[in-house]
């Protein structure tokens, strides 16, 4: 009788496994609606703002008649989910204004590059990378480089750098949240941070001069499927950044690339060339290692919010007195894991 492997995962993490991928192929639809709204004539802010508020309004509705419960949060928490929610809503708007001027393909791969700025955080943070975290990272990465570099449509380069931007922000919205998550269920945290991104591109809709609505059904159906692919891959990220940790729900959501090419192919007529499928290759066979992962889902307890940027200091700023006592007393605790050791 053979010994379990490290291919045999619990409920929780088929969970966060099956959260994590169902939000990749909710979120590999959201550049091509996008695309569509484009096509039928609206403008990035209005469909930014009209798909997170569309979204943000759903959620609210649902909960007060289904699920009054997840509405409770303490006020800290709300504020983080807030503040998190402020972040990701400024990466909406330069999503949405980058995706204008590139295609629904290399605009999804280049968002993909967040895993660069999670791994970032995740390190200021105190987690340790297993090899195989980082092996898995390295073939992502190099899968988005061929993907890019073969591009043949001459990509605008001030659109490409604000895609990326976008990301970094997504990822930090990330990082911040997983704190939160701890002790708020994941409904409640989508709930709260849809809300504060809600906020801030309603307010980027106003500055921006109240661009046109959709005139007629035909404008608003993209806009329609692409705030309830919002709300469905919202609900499930936070699902699975609750049951894996943040860096192994985004190394699972970078499949949203790869279904953003098959969408574009079908639906918008992108092709790829032989260099970009064989980056989609190497980014399929990143996603397939997660089964190889030992310690997944086995995320420890978070930092208090205090003592996480005491830590950021410590890592950037060593000299700093109080960011190096904080760090002795964090020193008996153990050490965080992301992945197998």
């Amino acid at each position: 009788m053979s010994e379990p492997g490290p291919s045999r995962w619990n409920s929780t993490q088929i969970t966060g496994v099956a959260a994590a991928l169902l939000s990749a192929l909710a979120s590999g639809f959201v550049p091509i609606f996008g695309k569509l709204a484009y096509e039928a004539g609206l403008e990035p802010f209005t469909v930014v703002m009209l798909r997170t508020v569309g979204a943000a309004a759903l959620l609210w509705g649902f909960y007060l008649v289904f699920a009054r419960h997840s509405l409770f949060i303490y006020p800290f928490a709300l504020w983080a989910c807030i503040i998190a929610g402020v972040v990701n809503g400024l990466g909406s708007l330069m999503f949405y204004t980058s995706l204008k001027d590139l295609n629904a393909s290399l605009s999804q791969l280049l968002f993909t590059l967040y895993p660069i700025f999670l791994t970032l955080f995740s390190w200021l943070d105190g987690y340790r990378l297993s090899r195989l975290t980082l092996l898995r990272l390295a073939l992502a990465l190099l899968a988005i480089f061929l993907l890019k570099w073969s591009d043949p449509s001459g990509a605008n380069w001030g659109a490409a750098l604000l895609m990326i931007g976008s990301g970094a922000l997504y990822a930090l919205h990330i990082a911040l949240n997983q704190h939160t998550l701890y002790d708020v269920p994941s409904p409640t945290v989508t709930l709260y941070t849809l809300s504060g991104m809600a906020s801030t591109v309603f307010i980027a809709y106003l500055l921006g001069g109240l661009p046109v609505l959709p005139a007629n059904a035909a404008t608003w159906q993209p806009v329609l499927l692409l705030t309830l692919v919002t709300v469905a891959g919202r609900l499930t990220l936070f699902i699975g950044v609750k049951h894996l940790g943040g860096m192994q729900t985004i190394l699972l959501n970078l499949s949203e690339a790869l279904v953003t090419i098959v969408a574009a192919n079908m639906l918008l007529r992108e092709a790829l060339t032989p260099l970009q499928w064989l980056g989609a290759g190497l980014l399929a066979v990143s996603l397939l290692l997660v089964t190889r992962e030992q310690a997944l889902g086995d995320s420890p307890r978070p930092k208090p919010w205090l003592l996480l940027f005491t830590t950021w200091f410590e890592a950037v700023r060593p000299q700093l007195p109080r960011a190096r006592q904080a760090a002795k007393c964090e020193a008996s605790t153990p050490p965080r894991t992301i992945g197998e050791e």
